[in-house]
């Protein structure tokens, strides 16, 4: 069963809803659930991946070439799928069409992939990336925090990590003019920072492109004293094979 919020009448209702057959929203396979488990074995199977930014690899090596070079403000990145046909309608769907229903089987998803089901057993506080307020007031609901509060709901914190600003569209820009992009753009709650000292944490997003936006506020975190942040994202885009 998917999982879906359970309390009150209308979650009653949702949780009823999401025992009822359906078709698959890939292949249209009747009954099925919201994606059929044939459709995930075949779209987002376990690969190889960088241990510090979860962009694709070889198999048999860990990290790639920029993450030797650099590495990333983050211990540990686990991505559930690759972006890429059918993933990346059903994710705009979920974002930007305000198709909330998606974030169950999308947890579903990620929980399945490996290593993330010990990632969040072993974490204190699993956190959202946040959303501006404006684009928040645009969408209705952050995608991130509806994700975390599935997989994590005992750890869940929406509270903790915030974003203090708007950034321009991050699409066309390189990865250093990325991160400038994003300076300052995340920051701890201040009144709180000092749960964090010491804490493993789990920083969950739905989509991983350059990985600028999730290091920049892994690099919050771990100013404030974070000793362990895992990434998690739902899907990772990669090079052209």
């Amino acid at each position: 069963m998917w999982p879906f919020p359970s309390s009150g009448p209308t979650g009653l209702f949702t949780s009823l809803l999401a025992r009822l057959p359906s078709q698959c929203a890939v292949c249209r396979a009747w009954p099925s659930r919201p994606v059929c488990d044939a459709c995930v074995a075949r779209f987002a199977p376990p690969v190889s991946r960088c241990s510090g930014c979860a962009l694709r690899l070889p198999e048999g090596v860990g990290r790639c070439g920029e993450c030797v070079k650099s590495p990333p403000p983050l211990d540990a990145c686990l991505a559930a799928c690759t972006y890429a046909w059918p993933w990346p309608d059903a994710i705009a769907a979920f974002k930007f069409r305000g198709e909330a229903g998606w974030a169950g089987p999308f947890a579903t998803l990620l929980r399945s992939a490996p290593w993330v089901e010990p990632a969040l057993e072993a974490s204190d506080i699993v956190l959202p990336m946040p959303l501006a307020p404006g684009r928040l007031r645009e969408r209705g609901f952050n995608q991130s925090h509806e994700l975390v509060r599935r997989v994590a709901p005992s750890k869940a914190d929406a509270g903790l990590l915030l974003r203090t600003r708007e950034t321009t569209a991050q699409s066309g820009l390189s990865r250093a003019d990325r991160l400038r992009n994003l300076r300052g753009a995340f920051a701890v709650e201040p009144l709180r920072a000092h749960e964090l000292r010491g804490r493993r944490i789990v920083l969950v997003d739905d989509v991983m492109t350059s990985g600028a936006s999730l290091f920049a506020a892994a690099g919050v975190l771990r100013e404030a004293g974070a000793a362990h942040i895992t990434g998690i994202v739902l899907a990772r885009t990669d090079p052209p094979r």
